[in-house]
């Protein structure tokens, strides 16, 4: 099994990068280099985060078999002749090979792969790849000038201050800095940094999670947020129609000035080419393609101009699909609450939906997971799971709060995360230290990551489900795990007292710690910022349970989801009425569509009969037309007069509108105005500038 360990977690954690990048991203329609980056970044962070605890275990053998080799039994010169007392055997110790053990030499080779190659991407590569990817540029070329003059200001800023520091070596005569020490202080840099941003989102991540969790048990409370969101959203889906339709506009006017044989028709077809389809077609209907460029005098937008709209085009187009994806969604959230709602009273204890799903379910899930089961897992198990969830991650966020204030402490120690560690390590037990160490580690990467994935900065980065993230997004997430993973993964073997600076104690450290260096090299770092600056995260904590945060947000005009706010109370009574009248569209279209079902099972076949036979068999006294119309007609008008309303009424396209009692409440956009305004009235806040949570 020696290897075989590191080789199962190397292959299930691609996969699972894979599954989570195939869920975010469009493998389809995004760029391959994006894709790449993006998988190789993430892949990378998880992988530290899975492999981390059998470097902890291959350790602690490493350091039993250390104190074994060097155990000598005493010596006894003293006594001699035939009574002289038998040394006793030394003890032994058990120092038996762990299951997950990996030999010597390669994992000190394996941390400098991936913690370089995470370094790389996330301080040159990936910004360079943002950059690119957001470009309008229109060859391979003119993208990479781009990217180059928006990153020199970035890339500068590093040279000049490293400059700086060698210069400042070099000329003090006391400081003899090999390169060794400048590798360990320029990672030190790279974790302050990280550690900074980690605080932050783990204090958090720490409440935010189990308050998830407690508040997914309250189905009222869910609805209404999901109220909140879709009045939210609505706006956020009408601007986004009115800025594409405003740069569609812009389009179509440079498409209509610049002609066929014109030097810059190539940058023209190539925005076109990233417009939607409906768009090109009304754009293709109105070119002359036979009109010289030069028969008239206009002015004609620059390049420069071009690539600009080309940019424009490519955010505003994919801003639209990722708010008409996300409407659907939430519409599908909403249904399915209001049918939990709905069915908790049921008798029958039978799960109803009012909408069914319109992919077949697989017959075996089916057979499981029938109406029954169903009606008991969502009203009365369902709840319950989610409070004992949020109760188990409430005792994770205690100790990790804890820990984080006391790993300092070495006699006595105080951090629970090291108490259980080397309760484990004197009995050797390899498969509870791997299971312990993972654990941890996992709960503090999913507090962390969880928010990095629902943080929200305005509409420049939001990683977004169901294939609708851009690939600026994307690789910003990227280099966010790529900085905070090397110092989360520190702070964890802090906590443990894995890491020798904290624990003070001449032991063997972890293969990841040799490779960051001795931190002794900047001591106000070590002895300074790395012990008491994570004890902020009590206060971020404190601050994250009261929502102080949220109130800041809704005190600057960002609205937020609050229960004792009064526009929260509009908004909510608002996306309930959008999410009505949805579902009174979605119930429309189906009772038509079994209503057209039901007439042509009806009347489909009777009709193909009768015109068979006429024509297989002509009657030569057959009356006319019109006669026959009439005869035909009202025959079955008296026979069925409601079938024949029925029928009647599928013939007319027109939806009827909606109405409340005191605006009007169509689904169309006005033309004057362009943006639609959910419940007849116009909202102050602005789409643009959008927190999720946070």
């Amino acid at each position: 099994m020696s290897g075989a360990a590191l080789g199962l977690e190397i292959v299930f954690v691609f996969f699972l990068a894979l599954f989570l990048l195939h869920r975010y991203g469009d493998f389809k329609k995004q760029h391959r280099l994006v894709i790449i980056g993006t998988l190789l970044a993430w892949y990378l962070c998880f992988l530290i985060v899975f492999i981390l605890p059998l470097d902890v275990s291959t350790t602690i053998y490493n350091r039993c078999r250390h104190a074994a080799a060097n155990s000598s039994p005493p010596e006894n010169n003293n006594v001699t002749g035939m009574y002289a007392p038998v040394t006793p055997a030394p003890r032994l110790h058990p120092c038996f090979k762990p299951w997950s053990y990996i030999p010597d030499g390669i994992m000190p080779i394996f941390w400098r792969v991936v913690y370089w190659t995470s370094q790389f991407l996330t301080w040159i590569l990936l910004p360079f790849m943002q950059s690119y990817a957001r470009s309008g540029g229109f060859s391979i070329t003119g993208k990479i000038k781009t990217a180059l003059i928006e990153n020199a200001i970035y890339y500068g800023t590093y040279l000049l201050i490293f400059g700086a520091f060698l210069i400042y070596v070099a000329v003090n005569p006391r400081l003899h800095l090999e390169w060794n020490q400048l590798q360990t202080i320029g990672i030190a840099a790279a974790n302050t940094w990280g550690l900074f941003l980690l605080v932050l989102l783990l204090g958090y991540g720490l409440v935010e999670i189990p308050r998830s969790y407690w508040n997914g048990a309250k189905r009222g409370y869910l609805l209404m947020k999901t109220y909140f969101k879709a009045a939210k959203l609505m706006t956020e889906k009408a601007d986004a129609e009115e800025n594409l339709e405003d740069v569609m506009e812009e389009v179509r006017k440079v498409n209509e000035s610049i002609k066929y044989n014109h030097p810059l028709r190539k940058c023209v077809d190539t925005i076109l080419k990233k417009c939607p389809t409906d768009y090109q077609e009304k754009m293709g209907r109105n070119m002359d393609d036979y009109e010289d460029f030069d028969e008239k005098r206009n002015t004609y937008p620059s390049e420069k101009s071009l690539v600009k709209l080309h940019k424009q085009v490519i955010y505003s187009v994919q801003r639209h699909r990722r708010t008409q994806v996300q409407w659907q969604i939430l519409l599908e959230q909403a249904f399915y609450l209001e049918d939990v709602a709905k069915n908790e009273t049921s008798a029958t204890h039978q799960f109803v939906h009012t909408f069914q799903s319109p992919e077949p379910e697989n017959r075996f899930f089916q057979y499981f997971y029938n109406p029954t089961v169903e009606w008991y897992w969502e009203c009365l198990l369902r709840p319950w799971f989610h409070r004992i969830l949020a109760v188990v991650l409430s005792v994770f966020s205690v100790i990790v709060v804890w820990s984080e204030c006391t790993f300092f402490s070495t006699t006595p120690v105080l951090s629970l995360f090291a108490v259980f560690i080397q309760l484990a390590e004197k009995t050797y037990n390899y498969i509870y230290i791997e299971i312990a160490c993972f654990l941890s580690i996992f709960f503090l990467s999913i507090c962390v990551y969880s928010t990095v994935f629902r943080i929200r900065v305005f509409n420049y980065y939001y990683l977004a489900s169901h294939h609708q993230t851009d690939a600026y997004s994307l690789l910003f997430s990227g280099m966010l795990f790529c900085r905070l993973t090397p110092p989360l993964c520190l702070n964890f073997l802090g906590l443990t007292h894995m890491d020798s600076s904290i624990s003070h104690q001449n032991t063997q450290p972890t293969a990841y710690t040799s490779i960051m260096g001795s931190m002794k090299v900047l001591s106000f770092i070590a002895d300074g910022f790395y012990i008491y600056y994570p004890m902020l995260v009590v206060i971020l904590c404190i601050a994250t349970y009261f929502s102080l945060g949220t109130r800041c947000l809704n005190l600057l005009g960002f609205q937020q989801f609050m229960g004792d706010n009064d526009m929260t109370s509009d908004l909510v009574d608002e996306g309930k009425e959008l999410i009505r009248r949805e579902k009174r569209k979605r119930q429309r279209q189906e009772e038509g569509e079994n209503r057209r079902r039901e007439w042509k099972e009806r009347y489909g076949h009777n009709r193909e009969d009768s015109t068979r036979n006429r024509n297989v068999h002509p009657d030569p006294k057959e009356p006319n037309f019109s006669d026959t119309t009439t005869n035909w007609s009202s025959k079955y008008t008296r026979a069925n007069n409601r079938t024949e309303r029925d029928r009647i009424e599928l013939l007319q396209d027109a939806e009827p509108l909606d109405f409340n009692a005191e605006t009007f409440t169509d689904d169309s956009l006005e033309p004057e105005s362009g943006r639609y305004q959910p419940g007849g009235r116009y909202l102050s806040m602005s789409s643009s500038v959008i927190f999720e949570d946070i």
